[in-house]
C-alpha cells in the first residue's frame, strides 16, 4: 500500500527526493496582513529535516511571515507526466550577516558554479544581512500523475473500473 498524502514519509519518496533537488522555484503560499493570499516563486535549499529560503530581510514577505505562521509550499515540474510536491508547515525566521549558506547553496545548484559564483558577487555588496525562512513539514503531497493522482481523480478512475 503506497504511503497515504499527509504522511511526512512522503519526503524520502523518489519523486520528492527529485523536486527537492531540482532547479525549479518553489512557490510559497502565505497570508498578508489584510488576511489575502499571496503565492510568490523562490529559491529554497533542502537541509533533510526544514526546507530554507533566503531573501533580503525588507522583502515584503517577511512583514508578514513570523515564526509559527503556517505555509504552503509547491515545487512542480512543468513536463508531462507533471510531478508535484506539496508541503504544509510551520515558519521559523532568523536573520544572518552576509548571505546564507543555504542561500549560497540554492544559486549554486540552480546556476552552476561559474554562473552561481558570479550571482553571489553580485549579491554580497547588495545584502549586507539575509533572512532565512525555516519551512517544517507538517503535511506531505506528492503527485507524480502515473501511480499517484489529484484524490478527485483517482475515485473517478475507480468509479469507472467499478
Amino acid at each position: 500500500m503506497p504511503t497515504p498524502q499527509g504522511d511526512l514519509a512522503l519526503l524520502d519518496d523518489p519523486v520528492a527526493q527529485r523536486l527537492l533537488q531540482s532547479t525549479i522555484p518553489a512557490r510559497l503560499a502565505y497570508t498578508w496582513h489584510d488576511g489575502t493570499p499571496r503565492v510568490v516563486p523562490i529559491g529554497f535549499h533542502w537541509n533533510v529535516t526544514e526546507i530554507v529560503l533566503g531573501t533580503p530581510p525588507d522583502a515584503p514577505k517577511m512583514k508578514a511571515l513570523h515564526d509559527g505562521d503556517k505555509v504552503a509550499l509547491t515545487i512542480d515540474s512543468d513536463t508531462m507526466p507533471y510531478k508535484v510536491l506539496s508541503v504544509r508547515g510551520t515558519v521559523r525566521t532568523d536573520t544572518v550577516d552576509g548571505i546564507a549558506p543555504e542561500y549560497e547553496a540554492m544559486i549554486m545548484r540552480v546556476l552552476g558554479d561559474a554562473g552561481g559564483r558570479a550571482w553571489l558577487e553580485t549579491m554580497r555588496p547588495i545584502c549586507p544581512r539575509m533572512a532565512r525562512v525555516f519551512i517544517s513539514p507538517e503535511w506531505v503531497g506528492v503527485l507524480d500523475f502515473e501511480t499517484r493522482f489529484p484524490s478527485a481523480v483517482e475515485r473517478a478512475m475507480e468509479r469507472a473500473q467499478a
